[in-house]
């Protein structure tokens, strides 16, 4: 199978300049508006005089190519998605961002503060990139361990508790942990003694490591219960396999993919995109397609596998920590019809920003 590049270069071998104007109008109209060009409204944007018969003459060969089609009879023509790919590839010029621009995203995205958790910064960057892009933003990332400050455990029943663990910025986390059998209720405070002793400014993982280190003194400092219980209760954060592996996706604007709806056909799409959205392994999933290829990448319909059936396109960028590991993506989804030329660079920018918070240990 050839490559969209590949292609793009053999479609463009075959157009001559009157074709590749014809249909580069045809797209145009389309990502602006949404609607179809007739060919008579076309003649008239044409530098070169051309006549609504010879267009039509033209977009009969621009069909053949399965770049345009007609949505009905006697309408005007849209791109199909292999016209959109072969536009982006051969036709689109990304420009750079406007100092302005620029500047509107570095105050959106910068370090967060004390009162300020990462999470709250994720969620600027996603509100950010849909304001900007008439789509929805959305952000993935790597779930931060949070430096710990407390924990305490609360019985629920005779053999279930609930794990209570607040972090520096305050952020909670509640866990149900199996507790072992004839635990009393000193033996869950004497536990919760010895980890709020042991934790300050740790993260989980940290105070993992720190308990093996501390395995006879702790077995010294605790009956047998008290120690079961303190693994148990440092167990449930750790995740039990990778599949489990902690991340979030934030995503904002979903209200702008409302725009623009033609009729029902284009709600049902809309409503497997938000289901695809749902799915945790959207997560997994956004970040491998960011990770398939260098800089930004553009998915046009069913080229996304995540979101094929609902016909959308995402445009997506991965950012790296200091070890060069990809620890989350940023990007924008959206019906086809997004502006490429304008969302890449902002796409691109703002995963340098994300990059560089997170080479500071973010």
């Amino acid at each position: 199978m050839k490559s969209p590049t590949s292609l793009s270069k053999d479609v463009a071998a075959s157009l001559d300049d009157r074709s590749r104007e014809v249909f580069r109008r045809i797209v145009e109209t389309y990502l602006e508006s949404g609607d179809p060009l007739g060919s008579r409204n076309l003649s008239r944007l044409l530098s070169t005089s051309l006549s609504p018969a010879s267009v039509r003459n033209v977009m009969a060969d621009l069909e053949d190519l399965g770049l345009i089609y007609s949505p009905h009879i006697s309408a005007g023509r849209l791109p199909t998605q292999q016209g959109l790919r072969f536009f982006v590839d051969a036709f689109m010029q990304v420009g750079d961002l406007t100092a302005e621009e620029r500047g509107s995203i570095e105050r959106q995205i910068r370090p967060p503060g004390p009162a300020q958790p990462m999470e709250s910064l994720l969620t600027e960057a996603s509100r950010m990139l849909s304001g900007l892009s008439r789509g929805a933003g959305l952000v993935i990332s790597a779930k931060n361990d949070p430096i710990l400050k407390h924990v305490e455990f609360i019985r629920l029943e005779p053999t279930k508790a609930l794990a209570v663990l607040v972090g520096e910025h305050n952020q909670v986390e509640n866990r149900i942990i199996d507790l072992p059998a004839g635990i009393t209720a000193s033996q869950l405070t004497e536990a919760a003694n010895f980890l709020n002793a042991n934790m300050t400014g740790q993260t989980l993982p940290e105070l993992r490591t720190q308990l093996v280190r501390l395995k006879q003194q702790v077995a010294g400092e605790l009956d047998t219960l008290s120690q079961d219980l303190v693994e148990r209760g440092l167990a449930v954060w750790s995740g039990g396999s990778d599949e489990e592996k902690p991340t979030r996706l934030i995503v904002r604007g979903r209200a702008n993919l409302l725009e623009g709806l033609a009729g029902s056909e284009d709600i049902d799409r809309l409503r497997l995109l938000f289901d695809d959205l749902e799915r945790k392994e959207s997560l997994i999933e956004i970040l491998n397609l960011a990770e398939s290829g260098p800089g930004v990448r553009i998915f046009i319909g069913s080229e996304n596998k995540l979101f094929s059936l609902s016909g959308s396109s995402l445009i997506v960028a991965p950012y790296r920590d200091g070890e060069d590991r990809i620890v989350g993506a940023v990007g924008v989804i959206g019906p086809t019809r997004l502006n490429y030329s304008r969302i890449v660079p902002m796409v691109d920018y703002t995963a340098q920003l994300m990059a560089r918070l997170s080479r500071t240990g973010l």
